[in-house]
């Protein structure tokens, strides 16, 4: 007898909600349906690509962190070590109006631009695996790649087939788990971003990809379908970034440390129970959620009642982690954190259609508020560091996930956006972050693997989120 896991973990979980009362009604809008234009487009897309894949994709690797002295980023050092000639000069694009690059202090754009060409669409992935060398350099150098006006990209395949002529390893969303992010190719890796109708008003603010546990070393962003009107993908550089914070707000949030909520869970039938009952229903809810839920996610969470001010509100909250990280090959002081997108004095200020649930909150590391002007000026000098990039058919942006930031704008249309996380290269000319992809250890260059993923079993949790609740 066949049993439906994924049903039956989405009847479990939503009986679970029922049967406590946690306040989800506001999440309905997740119900909703993408067009059905857009799995036709999937499917014939995904059944176009005869090229086998492996059956098993590795996890996400570990979180580099590094210990941050204080006093060096007040010294004012600059981020930026000077550029110096290399091969991937002759790839570019002439530097004209668009990207903007005045901000940076070096020589190198950001993000940088490599333009098709008739040859080089003729050639399709021999132009990228001829050209790795120089592309992985200049990903190196500027944080980010827009490989602009390929026709190889404009499917699953061949995108799958540029990263694999670069000689990107897939791996694992940093939060797979979860199901906010659903596969729609598994078997070439391929995630989808956040294109539902329902959140096409929310603003995705800037972020690394990345868990106080788990991150994604490089991303590559594909463009299968542009929104009518809005939707750019967004970048920013984290050590630009860092260089333009006030030393003193980075220096309390590193003294002081982060954390940061992921989720809400709102119990607001305690406040009809009486006092003796009701402190042992919350550590009973407490205890339960800890132990069977928050696993999960993998991402060491700690359950806690009204650490927001809100009495009968549970919020999963991640370790301590500090808002500086220094790159793990480079060594370059980073802005490495997720403030910009996860504040919810931000998200209350611009546009945002979470649910309650959804929410989320950024605290010093004891639990106390950030300031708001600090919030404030965060978001001042975030913003101001933004590129704007209006993606089309094909287009691919490579990111370095340690040094660059990205979010997306809101739109209008049908937007069909993806993505695949990589734990690093293999080893070659022009490479960093390799990887020995025949035992899936790192090569000493900071990137350990941490097991596989089994296609053939399933991720219950990813596949039960999306069926039952992401829409």
């Amino acid at each position: 007898m066949r049993i439906d896991y994924p049903g039956l973990l989405g009847a479990c979980l939503l009986a679970i909600c029922s049967a406590v009362q946690v306040d989800l009604s506001s999440a309905a809008f997740l119900q909703r349906r993408l067009p059905g234009a857009h799995g036709h487009e999937r499917r014939r897309r995904k059944h176009a690509c005869n090229r086998m894949a492996s059956s098993t994709l590795p996890d996400c690797p570990r979180t580099l962190w590094s210990d941050i002295d204080v006093d060096y980023l007040r010294s004012g050092t600059s981020a930026h070590p000077p550029s110096d000639a290399s091969l991937w000069d002759r790839l570019l694009s002439p530097l004209a109006a668009y990207p903007s690059s005045a901000h940076l202090r070096d020589a190198a754009p950001f993000p940088a631009v490599i333009e098709s060409t008739a040859e080089r669409n003729t050639e399709g992935a021999s132009f990228f695996m001829r050209n790795r060398a120089a592309i992985l350099e200049q990903l190196r150098k500027s944080g980010a790649v827009w490989l602009r006006g390929f026709d190889l990209m404009e499917t699953e395949c061949g995108f799958q087939a540029m990263y694999d002529a670069l000689g990107l390893v897939p791996c694992l969303d940093p939060i797979h788990s979860s199901g906010l992010r659903k596969m729609v190719a598994p078997k070439q890796a391929v995630y989808e971003t956040v294109n539902k109708p329902s959140l096409s008003k929310h603003y995705v603010g800037m972020h690394n990809e990345s868990t106080f546990k788990k991150s994604a070393v490089f991303g590559a962003f594909v463009c299968f379908r542009p929104a009518r009107e809005g939707g750019e993908f967004l970048v920013a550089d984290g050590a630009e970034i860092l260089r333009r914070l006030d030393p003193d707000v980075v220096a309390s949030l590193c003294n002081k440390k982060i954390r940061i909520s992921v989720t809400n869970l709102d119990f607001p039938f305690l406040s009809r129970l009486p006092a003796p009952l009701r402190t042992s229903v919350k550590g009973l809810l407490q205890d339960l959620i800890s132990r069977l839920v928050a696993p999960k996610f993998d991402m060491e969470l700690e359950m806690v009642w009204g650490a927001d001010g809100v009495p009968h509100r549970l919020q999963a909250i991640e370790p301590m982690q500090s808002p500086v990280n220094l790159h793990p090959i480079t060594k370059r002081p980073l802005w490495f954190c997720n403030i910009h997108n996860h504040s919810r004095w931000l998200r209350d200020r611009r546009p945002c259609t979470v649910p309650e649930v959804g929410m989320t909150e950024v605290y010093h590391g004891d639990l106390s508020p950030i300031p708001s002007e600090h919030v404030e000026h965060i978001d001042k000098v975030t913003r101001e560091c933004i590129v704007e990039i209006p993606m089309q058919k094909g287009d691919v942006v490579l990111v370095d996930n340690y040094r660059t930031l990205h979010g997306r704008n809101i739109f209008d249309g049908e937007r069909m956006h993806a993505v695949t996380w990589f734990k690093g290269v293999t080893p070659g000319e022009g490479a960093y972050f390799s990887v020995d992809t025949k035992r899936d250890t790192a090569s000493g260059e900071g990137v350990r693997g941490s097991g596989e993923y089994d296609f053939t079993a399933g991720d219950l949790l990813n596949e039960a989120i999306n069926k039952f609740l992401v829409k």
